[in-house]
């Protein structure tokens, strides 16, 4: 029984840290996932300012 408890109390620990490493990802990949985007943002308004096209992914390039 003992081992058992052992084994549960490890586990159980186990849990608690990927749970943190899991939240600290999402925090950071929806902070990474903004600068893109601000990027992204950034970079088209420049485009447009000089007269240039950028693809924002949803769009088909003319070549299609």
């Amino acid at each position: 029984m003992e081992s058992l408890e052992e084994k549960i109390a490890h586990l159980e620990r186990t849990t608690d840290e990927l749970s943190s490493v899991i939240a600290r990802q999402d925090t950071e990949i929806a902070l990474l996932t903004r600068q893109v985007q601000l990027l992204l943002d950034a970079e088209a308004g420049r485009n447009r300012s000089e007269g240039a096209h950028i693809f924002g992914g949803n769009e088909r390039p003319p070549h299609y």
